[in-house]
């Protein structure tokens, strides 16, 4: 296959763990910057150029790993691959409703997957109400587009709550509010799915003193056994929205497992290390697999 990684750098670990994969099994490699690709629309054609060339036929698959900074950019240019027929690891629209926490957890509740109380609202002076609602405080404030755990706030009173939510409102930076589940007592579990298994999980917990279980905040993680209903809730998740290749973040809460996100260019370096599964080889075998089939038709 002829596949081409979207990511900004060669040197991102997930990257070039994908890379090193990927060329030990054959296949031919370019890491494309898509912050520098360029789409061109004429007369009913499309292009996409980099650096100078026209690259829209090239690729085999792609396998996208979109920042959340140039979200929309990115999930463009993913977009026009996929109009040429190119299969992508992660959908452009994927991409785009993983990147807002609020539309995740539309789409997801809509199609009963368990998630925590959520309320979104854009009037302060009911923050109390919004509270009860949630069963009162301590709640949840999440920026909509926030990643690696940047963005969560832990509002331990009404008080603090109103306090954070106003500031947010002046900048005019969307969030939502969420239940604070006590008894998830830091952790969550990162499930990596990949077409319709579940590859790899890890547990995570986070620093004495912070409730984010994030790695990059300086928690720690573990290899984890889950179970069936939480293997069902992640696949699916993924499959909802659009995401071949995704991490979906879970909760244990004394209701059962709670989606809380997904991430649609999820990190291998901690999930490798904790877990010692070879996750960037289930990818590219993943695509083996899946497209073996269409190429040999081509």
């Amino acid at each position: 296959m002829n596949i081409f990684i979207l990511s900004v750098s060669e040197h991102v670990y997930s990257t070039k763990r994908i890379y090193d994969e990927a060329i030990n099994r054959g296949h031919d490699v370019s890491i494309i910057n898509h912050t520098r690709c360029s789409i061109k629309l004429s007369n009913g054609k499309r292009q996409i150029v980099y650096e100078g060339d026209d690259i829209t036929g090239e690729p085999d698959v792609i396998i996208p790993r979109i920042g959340a900074s140039v979200t929309r950019h990115g999930a463009a240019v993913v977009k026009e691959f996929e109009m040429n027929g190119v299969f992508s690891t992660a959908r452009s629209l994927g991409i785009i409703r993983a990147q807002n926490k609020l539309r995740t957890l539309q789409i997801l509740n809509r199609k009963n997957i368990p998630i925590p109380d959520t309320i979104f609202s854009a009037n302060s002076e009911g923050i109390k109400e919004q509270i009860r609602l949630l069963g009162g405080a301590p709640v949840i404030i999440k920026l909509l587009e926030g990643t690696q755990g940047i963005g969560v706030i832990l509002a331990e009173t009404e008080k603090s709550a109103k306090s954070i939510i106003d500031t947010l409102q002046v900048m005019n930076t969307g969030f939502l509010l969420q239940e604070y589940i006590k008894e998830s007592n830091s952790e969550d579990v990162r499930a990596f799915v990949v077409g319709d298994k579940v590859i790899s999980s890890m547990k995570r917990k986070g620093l004495e003193d912070d409730f984010r279980s994030n790695i990059h905040r300086g928690g720690s993680g573990s290899m984890v056994k889950l179970t069936s209903e939480e293997e069902e809730i992640a696949i699916k998740a993924a499959q909802y929205l659009g995401l071949p290749v995704a991490g979906v973040d879970l909760i244990r809460s004394k209701r059962g497992p709670l989606l809380i996100e997904v991430n649609s260019t999820p990190g291998l370096q901690g999930i490798e290390a904790f877990t010692r599964v070879n996750v960037a080889e289930g990818i590219i075998k993943y695509l083996e697999n899946k497209c073996s089939k269409s190429l040999r038709m081509k």
